[in-house]
């Protein structure tokens, strides 16, 4: 299994990096942050990034998903490509019903939606494949949001 992340151009961080970065300190939300990365260590151990540990975000049409899937504070929303591989984006507080309600969230959900049409384009044409546990075409691809 294998998972990525964002990183946009400039800067130090992926986006994944920033979100665990952004709450590692609030007791508020210490036990939603610790229930998503126990979610995703368990599924890079050998579990898979299976539907089931997903809560479905975005349109019906797109890989966008949310972890946890059970309620809680926080939301990591990610892209799930195969239950071999996932990118982890950002994410934050869930203090509205949904995501299109908070303006952050919601950028959140664009930026993830607008990078799996560029995959799914790039798949189409040949130039991304999606391996049993790898994506051996995407290692340091450059996409514009």
């Amino acid at each position: 299994m294998v998972c990525f992340s964002i990183v946009f151009e400039n800067e130090d961080y992926s986006e994944f990096e920033k979100f665990i970065q952004k709450f590692k300190d609030e007791a508020d939300v210490a036990r939603d942050l610790n229930v998503i990365l126990s979610y995703i260590q368990h599924m890079v151990e050998g579990a898979g990034f299976l539907e089931r540990y997903f809560r479905p975000e975005g349109k019906y049409s797109d890989n966008v998903c949310a972890l946890p899937i059970v309620s809680g504070k926080l939301r990591l929303y990610c892209l799930r490509l195969s239950d071999s591989v996932l990118i982890a984006g950002g994410g934050g507080r869930k203090a509205t019903g949904t995501y299109q309600e908070d303006e952050n969230l919601a950028g959140y959900v664009i930026s993830l939606q607008k990078l799996d049409n560029l995959i799914q384009a790039e798949i189409k044409k040949g130039k991304i494949t999606i391996e049993k546990t790898v994506l051996p075409d995407l290692d340091n691809k450059t996409f514009n949001l």
